[in-house]
């Protein structure tokens, strides 16, 4: 298992499976595209301005995602020294920042003629906003600190972040919210019906399949310039 994480023996599999998303991914797109846009109906109440759900929630379950991998990695590299999951951990806090900023922007589109309004400071609003501060964090200690002392802040920020993923995942239940609570639950019953099911898990294998190609694409140019560096001390 160490050696999959060790960057050389990696770089030949990255250039594979880059290569193998890039031929998929474009299909895929279209026709998710097709069944959100074309073939789901319209919600009897709100109309067309449902299919925003096809982009913010695909877009609020990665960046929570790429949030939980990351502390995870993070909290184990602190732990047991091991950092090549740093570049892990580097690879992914970018593309959750911009999945959570697309959560967030989606989210306010589709709240003004849900709510009446683009922004409430209620509890799964402000929890999200506050992960986006969380990534910034961890981006940017690794910027201004060498990476002993960043590696300290991601692991400290990592433990603040799972108590934050907490209250995004039941800020709806524990608290009165104008964001709805879960349609799709994975131990209870789903309350969304299948026509909008099927579009919304074909949008998140597309979202995920980009996901996994910006981060393989990120993680090559941080073992090429992790290599530049190494030939430079010689």
């Amino acid at each position: 298992m160490i050696k999959f994480f060790n960057p050389s023996y990696l770089f030949s599999f990255l250039n594979k499976s880059i290569n193998i998303i890039n031929v998929i991914i474009l299909p895929f797109l279209i026709v998710a595209l097709i069944f959100a846009l074309i073939v789901s109906p319209q919600d009897y109440i709100q109309g067309n301005s449902v299919r925003i759900m096809y982009v913010h929630v695909p877009a609020a379950w990665i960046a929570l995602m790429c949030f939980s991998v990351i502390s995870f990695l993070c909290i184990l590299s602190f732990l047991f020294k091991l950092k090549n999951l740093v570049l892990f951990y580097k690879s992914l806090a970018p593309i959750g920042l911009s999945f959570t900023l697309i959560a967030i922007i989606t989210g306010s589109l589709w709240g003004q003629p849900t709510w009446g309004t683009y922004w409430v400071w209620d509890a799964r609003l402000t929890s999200m906003l506050i992960l986006i501060f969380i990534y910034l964090i961890f981006i940017f200690s690794y910027k201004f600190f060498n990476q002993e002392i960043a590696s300290k802040i991601c692991a400290g920020i990592s433990i603040l972040g799972m108590v934050n993923l907490f209250i995004i995942k039941y800020s709806v239940d524990l608290w009165s919210t104008l964001h709805q609570t879960a349609s799709i639950k994975i131990t209870g019953s789903t309350s969304i019906d299948s026509s909008m099911l099927l579009p919304l898990s074909m949008m998140l294998l597309v979202f995920f399949l980009y996901c996994a190609l910006i981060f393989l694409m990120k993680y090559k140019s941080e073992v090429i310039r992790m290599k530049k560096k190494s030939i430079k001390r010689l």
